[in-house]
């Protein structure tokens, strides 16, 4: 059986992984005259293009620091580069994400792994016995996401034992990175050049949880632990140096409830703090279940955490439609007259 328009199904792990993702460079195209079509259209065209204008909103007020959250699977999908670009281009000044996008994907691929293009039409039992993780329709080979479990350990066993938060860790991932990375330019090492703090308060929900439960199972009375108390008062230190602040979520989850409740955070510790002036989430999560992933923008501002005045959801697959809105604002050229926060340097 073959799908409809793809890969086709094979029976062996060489057969089942030969597609490899091509990440998409938003460099290679401009998405403008695209974007400007779209506002004059409806529906989930023109809230694309608003949420594009947002965007550059935030990127030409030059008081401003731009987080980006991530859950999802864009990043195994194709959008690495992008979000490499971004932090590349000085369009984002701190990163809240999923252990899964950072660790399982973008240091997967640092060490030289990749992810494969497959099908959802594949029987998942043939994909079993032949040690194939599918993310929908798209492949990774078992085998390599375990070397990506011990490689944290290796990195684990060689630090200091003590209590560190997962951008501590992932910083020392990137010095890691500058020396051993097969594939230059991850999110992770273009972040650690850059001193973008990247922050994932579910760590352990990942190859980071899977290498640090090997560390201190072979170090059971000095190893490292992850502080996430420690980070969430970090991260609220960075809301509270910035003058404003915006958001760019790629789906919801942890990273989207993590960085909107610095505002609250800020407020328990008695500090003046303003909500997130502006705001854009990607997502197809359905809002009527009340679910903390589906929660509208303005449904965060009841909770004190988000402005409306600047604020768009997009209900789309995010690999459709991000692509646009990141090529849009790297050609329009705004984050050319931003100073760089370095907000990594706030914690030594």
């Amino acid at each position: 059986m073959n799908k409809k328009n793809g890969p086709t199904i094979g029976h062996n792990k060489k057969s089942l992984l030969k597609s490899e993702v091509e990440h998409i460079d938003i460099t290679s195209f401009d998405s403008r005259k695209i974007i400007e079509s779209m506002k004059k259209m409806s529906f989930t065209s023109r809230d694309t293009a608003n949420a594009a204008e947002i965007y550059n909103d935030m990127i030409k007020d030059k008081s401003c620091s731009i987080f980006l959250t991530i859950a999802g699977s864009t990043s195994a999908a194709g959008c690495m580069n992008l979000y490499s670009d971004l932090v590349k281009y000085n369009m984002v000044d701190a990163i809240v994400a999923t252990g899964a996008s950072i660790i399982d994907m973008d240091f997967f691929e640092a060490l030289g792994f990749k992810h494969y293009q497959g099908s959802q039409f594949q029987d998942d039992k043939v994909l079993r016995e032949n040690y194939i993780d599918r993310i929908y329709d798209t492949y990774i080979d078992e085998e390599q996401l375990q070397a990506c479990d011990k490689t944290i350990c290796e990195i684990a066993n060689k630090l200091k034992p003590k209590a560190y938060t997962s951008r501590e860790f992932i910083k020392e991932i990137g010095k890691y990175l500058k020396k051993n990375a097969k594939k230059k330019g991850s999110l992770i090492e273009v972040a650690y050049d850059h001193n973008v703090p990247i922050f994932c308060p579910a760590f352990t929900d990942s190859s980071a949880g899977f290498g640090l439960v090997m560390h201190q199972e072979q170090n059971p009375d000095k190893h490292i632990t992850i502080d996430s108390i420690r980070e969430f008062r970090e991260l609220t230190e960075i809301k509270l140096k910035s003058k404003a602040s915006g958001l760019l979520m790629v789906g919801g989850g942890v990273p989207k409830n993590f960085v909107q409740d610095t505002v609250v955070c800020a407020e328990l510790l008695g500090k003046n703090v303003d909500m997130h002036k502006y705001a854009v989430q990607i997502t197809v999560a359905d809002t009527r279940d009340g679910a903390c992933s589906s929660s509208t923008l303005k449904e965060a501002s009841s909770w004190g955490k988000v402005d409306t005045s600047k604020e768009q959801m997009v209900f789309a697959e995010a690999t459709s439609v991000l692509p646009l809105i990141a090529s849009d604002a790297y050609h329009r050229k705004f984050w050319q007259n931003r100073e760089r926060k370095k907000f990594s340097n706030l914690f030594g």
